[in-house]
């Protein structure tokens, strides 16, 4: 998909969700409720999603952006007999 796809993609998904939110006020309370629960959805997902990356980066990088060598992954030879 070209970028210039991607963004009228975007833009329509985005002209949707204004409409939807135009037209809560006059919805029913299941729709309301439904609506509430997507968004509630997608922004845990975002959320976990963050925190996710940043504690992964944290992990391998640290604060100052450089590995930590305490992380260092060593590998595991099998004990000769």
């Amino acid at each position: 998909m070209s970028s210039e796809g991607f963004l009228k993609e975007v833009q329509a998904i985005g002209e949707k969700f204004l409409l939807k939110l135009q037209k809560l006020p006059k919805a029913e309370p299941v729709e309301i409720v439904s609506f509430s629960v997507v968004l509630l959805f997608i922004v845990t997902v975002l959320v976990l999603t963050i925190i996710a990356c940043s504690c992964c980066c944290y992990s391998c990088c640290g604060c100052d952006g450089r590995p930590d060598p305490r992380h260092r992954k060593s590998q595991v030879r099998p004990a000769a007999h």
